[in-house]
């Protein structure tokens, strides 16, 4: 391991030219796979936000008791799907639109009585913010006696859940493309590399050599150039993702373990391609 280890690095310093076009031609097929996977990072967290705003209303009849409020938030609050239930009062209602709908202050100032009705507001927990789980609380909020009305917006609902099955499925397609356009570029290389050094390989095949013996080297090689280039890769990721964050809005960058992940699939990548380049000329001599 060690003798194969030496004579990777001594790759670098022999063919330093192929070696850099190696490294820059991983750099760049991963830091077109990072900049679209960073893309989905935001769109991914920029759902979650608004998933954090799915709440099923309870509209509460007025003249309600509040211990039978209090006492019903209890249960509700039991719900498996239920994170959170506020009670909101008819008079912190009114001051609610107040401040939101500042171009209706006029009409508001007319009202003799308050017309808007108390409710409880239940946000609920992750995992239970599809279409079907928010429905099923609110059938099941239609059950209590004082519940005037309940209200979640289905078609909003529906239109995020819409938008995340495509954002997975689309997210999928272009993630395995830029995969397998990686590998085929990298092995193209890679392969560049191993018949650069064909002769030296036919001389060790003649001397007995192992074919593992022989390809250790270069998987060794393969794996250094994909952890290089996956590094380069994340640096160019970033100097993106820094100008927009600067100029255009805010976002947000890989986190420890999904840059450590960026690392390790170029190592994938590169061990991948030497593998199978490296394989395929030993079949050949």
């Amino acid at each position: 391991m060690r003798l194969a280890f030496r004579e990777a690095l001594l790759a670098f310093r022999r063919w330093p030219a192929l070696s850099m076009l190696s490294v820059t031609t991983i750099a760049f097929a991963l830091f077109v796979a990072s900049l679209y996977g960073l893309v989905v990072l935001n769109l991914h967290r920029t759902l979650q936000s608004i998933e954090e705003r799915v709440e099923v209303v309870l509209y509460v009849t007025r003249g309600t008791p509040i211990e039978v409020i209090t006492l019903a938030m209890g249960d509700i609050e039991a719900f498996p799907e239920v994170a959170q239930a506020t009670f909101v009062t008819a008079d912190e209602a009114l001051q609610r639109a107040q401040s939101e709908l500042v171009e209706f202050q006029g009409i508001f100032s007319e009202f003799e009585t308050n017309p808007l009705p108390a409710s409880i507001e239940v946000r609920l927990q992750p995992g239970f913010r599809q279409t079907e789980s928010v429905a099923a609380v609110a059938e099941r909020l239609t059950g209590f006696a004082f519940a005037e009305d309940v209200q979640y917006g289905y078609d909003w609902v529906a239109k995020l859940d819409r938008l995340r099955d495509i954002g997975a499925v689309v997210g999928l397609m272009i993630g395995g493309a830029f995969a397998i356009a990686s590998i085929i570029i990298i092995g193209t290389t890679i392969r560049m590399a191993v018949m650069q050094r064909s002769r030296e390989i036919t001389i060790m095949r003649l001397v007995g050599a192992t074919d593992g013996f022989i390809r250790s080297p270069f998987l060794l090689e393969g794996c250094i150039k994909g952890a290089l280039g996956g590094i380069v890769a994340l640096g160019l990721c970033y100097a993106a993702y820094s100008a927009v964050h600067r100029l255009l809005f805010q976002a947000e960058f890989f986190d420890q373990t999904q840059m450590a992940f960026v690392v390790a699939v170029g190592t994938a990548l590169g061990l991948l391609a030497s593998a199978t380049s490296v394989g395929r000329h030993l079949r050949q001599v």
